[in-house]
């Protein structure tokens, strides 16, 4: 499954760095969003959702409400089959906006989806 990982991060403490390598384990193919890095754990990172030419069935989110907002225009254009909120990342506008375009939405952790085999 092709998940695209929006707010990426190098840094090993990050909770979307051990999504990305859970993720790569448990046989799924990321594609990591940032415009700080050309590539973490060795995968090619996207400066932005529009960069990404190929089809994405899950986008997980590791960004502050805040900054999401203005990005809904490419989400919705992506066309996921779903969007994961994870926690600190919940807004309530794109959330609706999401739903309203028919795409699925779940406010739940990445990392906890995997774990139990939910994902």
């Amino acid at each position: 499954m092709n998940v695209a990982i929006l707010g990426a991060s190098s840094k090993a403490d990050r909770l979307s760095n051990l999504a990305q390598q859970r993720l790569v384990a448990a046989g799924h193919r990321v594609f990591p969003i940032t415009p700080m890095y050309a590539e973490i754990l060795g995968v090619k990172t996207y400066p932005d959702l529009t960069s990404i030419d190929e089809p994405i069935h899950t986008l997980t989110i590791y960004l502050a409400p805040d900054k999401l907002s203005p990005l809904m225009p490419q989400i919705l254009n992506m066309k996921p089959q779903r969007v994961i909120f994870n926690p600190g990342s919940e807004d309530d506008g794109c959330i609706a906006q999401l739903a309203s375009a028919g795409i699925a939405v779940q406010t739940a952790c990445t990392l906890v989806m995997l774990s139990a085999a939910s994902f």
